[in-house]
Protein backbone atom coordinates (compact mmCIF):
# COMPACT_ATOMS: atom_id res chain seq x y z
CA UNK A 1 0.00 0.00 0.00
CA UNK A 2 1.13 3.24 -0.94
CA UNK A 3 0.85 5.63 2.24
CA UNK A 4 1.43 9.36 3.55
CA UNK A 5 2.05 9.90 7.23
CA UNK A 6 1.13 13.26 7.31
CA UNK A 7 2.92 15.04 10.08
CA UNK A 8 5.91 13.37 11.23
CA UNK A 9 6.61 14.07 14.72
CA UNK A 10 7.65 11.50 16.98
CA UNK A 11 4.01 9.42 16.92
CA UNK A 12 3.78 9.92 12.96
CA UNK A 13 7.68 8.89 12.56
CA UNK A 14 6.98 5.62 14.49
CA UNK A 15 4.25 4.49 12.48
CA UNK A 16 5.47 5.25 9.49
CA UNK A 17 8.99 3.33 10.44
CA UNK A 18 6.41 0.28 11.60
CA UNK A 19 4.80 0.77 8.18
CA UNK A 20 7.67 0.82 5.72
CA UNK A 21 9.26 -2.20 7.76
CA UNK A 22 6.10 -3.86 6.59
CA UNK A 23 6.95 -3.83 2.89
CA UNK A 24 4.48 -0.61 2.23
CA UNK A 25 5.25 2.24 0.24
CA UNK A 26 5.82 5.00 3.11
CA UNK A 27 7.00 8.62 2.68
CA UNK A 28 6.63 11.24 5.58
CA UNK A 29 5.16 14.56 5.06
CA UNK A 30 5.88 17.48 7.47
CA UNK A 31 6.73 21.47 7.86
CA UNK A 32 10.22 20.65 9.82
CA UNK A 33 12.79 21.41 7.14
CA UNK A 34 15.58 19.92 9.52
CA UNK A 35 13.85 16.87 10.46
CA UNK A 36 13.26 16.16 6.51
CA UNK A 37 17.01 17.12 5.84
CA UNK A 38 18.19 14.74 8.47
CA UNK A 39 15.49 11.95 7.46
CA UNK A 40 16.79 12.07 4.04
CA UNK A 41 20.37 12.43 4.75
CA UNK A 42 20.88 9.59 7.02
CA UNK A 43 17.41 7.55 7.51
CA UNK A 44 14.90 7.75 10.62
CA UNK A 45 16.48 6.93 13.62
CA UNK A 46 13.60 4.77 15.80
CA UNK A 47 13.96 3.18 18.97
CA UNK A 48 11.72 0.16 18.85
CA UNK A 49 10.68 -0.45 22.68
CA UNK A 50 14.58 -0.57 23.16
CA UNK A 51 15.73 -1.71 20.10
CA UNK A 52 17.57 0.79 17.61
CA UNK A 53 17.25 0.95 14.08
CA UNK A 54 17.46 2.79 10.96
CA UNK A 55 14.51 3.25 8.45
CA UNK A 56 14.93 4.54 5.03
CA UNK A 57 12.26 6.50 4.06
CA UNK A 58 11.87 9.74 2.34
CA UNK A 59 10.11 12.51 3.69
CA UNK A 60 8.98 15.82 1.95
CA UNK A 61 7.61 18.81 2.61
CA UNK A 62 3.20 18.75 1.72
CA UNK A 63 3.11 20.97 -0.89
CA UNK A 64 6.57 19.54 -2.30
CA UNK A 65 4.60 15.90 -2.96
CA UNK A 66 2.49 14.95 -5.92
CA UNK A 67 2.23 11.54 -6.10
CA UNK A 68 -0.64 9.70 -5.80
CA UNK A 69 -1.53 7.43 -2.58
CA UNK A 70 -3.64 4.73 -1.09
CA UNK A 71 -4.06 6.30 2.21
CA UNK A 72 -2.98 9.45 4.38
CA UNK A 73 -2.65 9.06 7.91
CA UNK A 74 -3.24 12.12 10.04
CA UNK A 75 -0.73 12.50 12.71
CA UNK A 76 -0.45 16.53 12.81
CA UNK A 77 -1.23 18.51 16.12
CA UNK A 78 -4.86 19.58 16.22
CA UNK A 79 -4.56 22.95 16.07
CA UNK A 80 -2.67 22.43 13.02
CA UNK A 81 -4.91 20.60 11.19
CA UNK A 82 -6.63 22.86 9.08
CA UNK A 83 -3.61 24.35 7.32
CA UNK A 84 -2.48 20.93 7.51
CA UNK A 85 -5.43 20.13 5.09
CA UNK A 86 -5.13 23.07 2.92
CA UNK A 87 -1.31 21.49 2.22
CA UNK A 88 -2.49 17.98 1.19
CA UNK A 89 -5.60 18.30 -0.25
CA UNK A 90 -4.26 18.50 -3.76
CA UNK A 91 -2.90 14.32 -2.77
CA UNK A 92 -6.93 13.47 -2.10
CA UNK A 93 -7.99 11.67 -4.96
CA UNK A 94 -11.37 9.68 -5.27
CA UNK A 95 -9.67 6.14 -4.01
CA UNK A 96 -7.67 8.06 -1.32
CA UNK A 97 -8.68 7.18 2.14
CA UNK A 98 -7.80 9.49 4.99
CA UNK A 99 -7.12 8.10 8.27
CA UNK A 100 -7.42 10.76 11.24
CA UNK A 101 -5.58 9.46 14.48
CA UNK A 102 -5.30 12.67 16.54
CA UNK A 103 -5.91 13.40 19.82
CA UNK A 104 -8.92 16.09 20.69
CA UNK A 105 -12.83 16.04 19.89
CA UNK A 106 -13.95 17.48 16.66
CA UNK A 107 -11.67 16.64 13.74
CA UNK A 108 -14.38 15.51 11.17
CA UNK A 109 -15.90 18.41 10.89
CA UNK A 110 -12.51 20.13 9.77
CA UNK A 111 -11.36 17.10 7.43
CA UNK A 112 -14.67 16.52 5.95
CA UNK A 113 -14.01 20.26 4.23
CA UNK A 114 -11.57 18.64 2.08
CA UNK A 115 -12.85 15.12 1.75
CA UNK A 116 -16.02 13.38 1.15
CA UNK A 117 -17.36 11.38 4.48
CA UNK A 118 -17.01 8.21 2.38
CA UNK A 119 -13.30 8.31 2.39
CA UNK A 120 -12.64 9.46 6.04
CA UNK A 121 -11.53 6.94 8.79
CA UNK A 122 -11.29 7.91 12.28
CA UNK A 123 -9.03 6.14 15.07
CA UNK A 124 -7.66 6.08 18.19
CA UNK A 125 -4.30 5.24 19.15
CA UNK A 126 -2.33 4.63 22.67
CA UNK A 127 1.41 3.80 21.41
CA UNK A 128 3.40 6.23 23.03
CA UNK A 129 6.41 8.10 20.93
CA UNK A 130 8.69 11.06 22.01
CA UNK A 131 11.93 12.50 20.09
CA UNK A 132 15.01 11.89 21.68
CA UNK A 133 16.37 14.88 22.41
CA UNK A 134 15.11 18.45 22.37
CA UNK A 135 15.16 19.96 18.64
CA UNK A 136 17.03 17.06 17.34
CA UNK A 137 15.25 15.61 14.35
CA UNK A 138 15.50 12.40 12.67
CA UNK A 139 15.40 10.67 16.23
CA UNK A 140 12.67 9.40 17.97
CA UNK A 141 11.52 6.06 20.02
CA UNK A 142 8.40 4.34 21.20
CA UNK A 143 8.10 2.13 24.58
CA UNK A 144 5.25 0.00 23.26
CA UNK A 145 3.00 -1.18 20.57
CA UNK A 146 -0.27 0.46 21.62
CA UNK A 147 -2.83 -0.25 20.20
CA UNK A 148 -4.79 0.85 17.42
CA UNK A 149 -9.10 1.10 16.95
CA UNK A 150 -10.48 2.37 13.96
CA UNK A 151 -13.80 3.00 12.33
CA UNK A 152 -15.17 4.28 9.20
CA UNK A 153 -17.94 6.95 9.58
CA UNK A 154 -20.03 6.07 6.79
CA UNK A 155 -22.12 2.87 7.01
CA UNK A 156 -21.56 1.49 4.03
CA UNK A 157 -20.37 -1.77 2.07
CA UNK A 158 -17.43 -0.11 0.56
CA UNK A 159 -16.37 1.71 3.83
CA UNK A 160 -16.29 -0.89 6.12
CA UNK A 161 -14.45 -2.83 3.56
CA UNK A 162 -11.71 -0.25 3.21
CA UNK A 163 -11.49 -0.28 7.30
CA UNK A 164 -10.85 -3.51 7.33
CA UNK A 165 -7.63 -3.31 4.67
CA UNK A 166 -6.56 -0.67 6.34
CA UNK A 167 -6.43 -2.78 9.76
CA UNK A 168 -5.01 -5.36 8.69
CA UNK A 169 -2.39 -3.14 6.77
CA UNK A 170 -1.29 -1.82 10.30
CA UNK A 171 -1.72 -5.32 12.01
CA UNK A 172 0.74 -6.41 9.60
CA UNK A 173 2.97 -3.74 10.74
CA UNK A 174 3.21 -5.10 14.22
CA UNK A 175 0.79 -2.73 15.28
CA UNK A 176 -2.21 -3.98 16.60
CA UNK A 177 -5.20 -2.54 14.88
CA UNK A 178 -8.72 -3.45 15.48
CA UNK A 179 -12.11 -2.32 13.63
CA UNK A 180 -14.82 -1.14 15.87
CA UNK A 181 -18.40 -0.49 15.78
CA UNK A 182 -17.87 3.08 17.86
CA UNK A 183 -15.35 4.75 17.26
CA UNK A 184 -17.02 8.52 19.49
CA UNK A 185 -17.02 5.94 22.64
CA UNK A 186 -13.16 5.13 21.65
CA UNK A 187 -12.45 8.53 20.83
CA UNK A 188 -13.92 10.17 23.94
CA UNK A 189 -12.37 7.43 26.19
CA UNK A 190 -9.21 8.70 24.55
CA UNK A 191 -10.13 12.44 25.28
CA UNK A 192 -10.65 11.46 28.71
CA UNK A 193 -7.48 9.75 28.80
CA UNK A 194 -5.58 13.23 27.31
CA UNK A 195 -7.76 15.70 29.34
CA UNK A 196 -6.47 14.28 32.24
CA UNK A 197 -2.87 12.51 31.78
CA UNK A 198 -2.01 15.18 29.87
CA UNK A 199 -3.05 18.00 31.03
CA UNK A 200 -1.81 17.61 34.68
CA UNK A 201 1.18 15.84 33.49
CA UNK A 202 2.02 18.87 31.98
CA UNK A 203 1.01 20.65 35.10
CA UNK A 204 2.79 19.08 37.54
CA UNK A 205 5.84 18.21 35.36
CA UNK A 206 5.46 14.61 35.72
CA UNK A 207 5.39 11.46 33.68
CA UNK A 208 2.29 9.02 33.96
CA UNK A 209 4.26 7.19 36.75
CA UNK A 210 4.65 9.84 38.90
CA UNK A 211 1.29 11.40 38.56
CA UNK A 212 0.07 8.43 40.29
CA UNK A 213 1.65 8.78 43.08
CA UNK A 214 0.07 11.91 44.62
CA UNK A 215 -2.40 12.06 46.85
CA UNK A 216 -5.93 11.53 45.72
CA UNK A 217 -4.83 11.22 42.28
CA UNK A 218 -7.76 8.69 41.41
CA UNK A 219 -10.26 11.16 42.93
CA UNK A 220 -8.98 14.54 40.90
CA UNK A 221 -9.05 11.85 37.28
CA UNK A 222 -12.07 11.11 38.27
CA UNK A 223 -13.86 14.55 38.25
CA UNK A 224 -12.25 15.70 35.22
CA UNK A 225 -14.04 12.65 33.39
CA UNK A 226 -17.03 13.09 34.96
CA UNK A 227 -17.22 16.74 33.17
CA UNK A 228 -16.57 15.19 29.96
CA UNK A 229 -18.99 12.47 30.67
CA UNK A 230 -21.60 15.18 31.01
CA UNK A 231 -20.96 16.67 27.90
CA UNK A 232 -20.46 13.36 26.18
CA UNK A 233 -23.84 12.29 27.32
CA UNK A 234 -26.04 15.38 25.59
CA UNK A 235 -23.34 14.66 22.21
CA UNK A 236 -24.99 11.14 22.48
CA UNK A 237 -22.31 9.07 24.05
CA UNK A 238 -22.61 7.20 27.10
CA UNK A 239 -19.66 6.91 29.47
CA UNK A 240 -18.93 4.83 32.61
CA UNK A 241 -16.86 7.39 34.70
CA UNK A 242 -15.59 4.39 36.96
CA UNK A 243 -14.55 2.00 34.11
CA UNK A 244 -13.05 5.37 31.90
CA UNK A 245 -11.31 6.63 35.31
CA UNK A 246 -10.19 2.90 35.85
CA UNK A 247 -8.48 2.54 32.19
CA UNK A 248 -6.92 6.01 32.71
CA UNK A 249 -5.43 4.84 36.03
CA UNK A 250 -3.80 1.65 34.39
CA UNK A 251 -1.50 3.93 32.71
CA UNK A 252 -0.32 5.23 36.07
CA UNK A 253 1.01 1.31 36.83
CA UNK A 254 4.41 0.17 37.92
CA UNK A 255 3.97 -2.81 35.91
CA UNK A 256 2.47 -0.98 33.03
CA UNK A 257 5.95 -0.72 30.21
CA UNK A 258 5.13 2.92 29.47
CA UNK A 259 4.50 4.22 32.93
CA UNK A 260 7.44 6.49 32.62
CA UNK A 261 6.15 8.10 29.73
CA UNK A 262 5.49 11.68 29.42
CA UNK A 263 2.49 12.40 27.39
CA UNK A 264 2.79 14.33 24.28
CA UNK A 265 1.02 17.93 25.49
CA UNK A 266 4.18 17.30 28.32
CA UNK A 267 6.53 16.93 25.15
CA UNK A 268 5.02 19.93 23.58
CA UNK A 269 5.10 23.20 26.14
CA UNK A 270 7.72 21.68 28.48
CA UNK A 271 10.46 20.45 26.75
CA UNK A 272 9.93 22.01 23.59
CA UNK A 273 8.16 24.97 24.82
CA UNK A 274 5.07 24.53 21.89
CA UNK A 275 1.72 25.78 21.91
CA UNK A 276 -0.44 22.62 23.24
CA UNK A 277 -3.89 21.34 21.59
CA UNK A 278 -6.01 21.97 25.08
CA UNK A 279 -8.56 23.85 23.58
CA UNK A 280 -9.71 20.46 21.89
CA UNK A 281 -9.21 18.24 25.10
CA UNK A 282 -10.50 20.22 28.38
CA UNK A 283 -10.93 23.37 26.17
CA UNK A 284 -13.53 21.56 24.32
CA UNK A 285 -15.28 20.82 27.29
CA UNK A 286 -14.71 24.12 29.36
CA UNK A 287 -16.60 25.27 25.74
CA UNK A 288 -19.01 23.18 25.49
CA UNK A 289 -19.94 23.34 29.23
CA UNK A 290 -20.36 27.26 28.57
CA UNK A 291 -23.04 26.33 25.45
CA UNK A 292 -24.89 24.03 27.18
CA UNK A 293 -25.27 25.70 30.08
CA UNK A 294 -23.49 22.77 32.01
CA UNK A 295 -21.19 23.52 35.13
CA UNK A 296 -17.17 22.18 33.78
CA UNK A 297 -15.30 23.81 36.52
CA UNK A 298 -12.29 21.15 36.82
CA UNK A 299 -11.71 21.21 33.07
CA UNK A 300 -12.05 25.41 32.90
CA UNK A 301 -9.35 25.51 35.90
CA UNK A 302 -6.91 23.02 33.66
CA UNK A 303 -7.61 25.26 30.53
CA UNK A 304 -6.46 28.24 31.92
CA UNK A 305 -3.49 26.78 33.87
CA UNK A 306 -2.02 25.26 30.33
CA UNK A 307 -2.94 28.61 28.66
CA UNK A 308 -1.44 30.76 31.39
CA UNK A 309 1.49 28.10 31.04
CA UNK A 310 1.72 28.73 27.49
CA UNK A 311 1.78 32.62 27.76
CA UNK A 312 4.42 32.55 30.50
CA UNK A 313 6.88 31.07 28.72
CA UNK A 314 6.22 32.06 25.05
CA UNK A 315 5.00 29.34 23.34
CA UNK A 316 5.10 29.59 19.88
Amino acid sequence: MKIAIAGAGAMGCCYGHMLKQAGNDVVLLDNWQEHIDTINANGLKVTEVGTPKVTQIKAYRPEEYDQAVDLIVIFTKSLMLDGLMQQIKHLIHEDTKVLCLLNGLGHVDTISKYVSKEQIFMGVTVLTAKFNAVDVPGDVSFSSYGKTEIENIVNSRAAAQAAKQIAQTINDSGLPCEVVENIQWATWRKACLNGAMNSLCTILDANMYQLGTIDNCRNLIQEIVKEFALIAKIEGVHLDVEQITDFIMSFTNDGYSGSRHYPSMHQDLIKNNRLTEIDFLNGYIARKGKEFNVSTPFNNLITLLVHGKEKITHAR
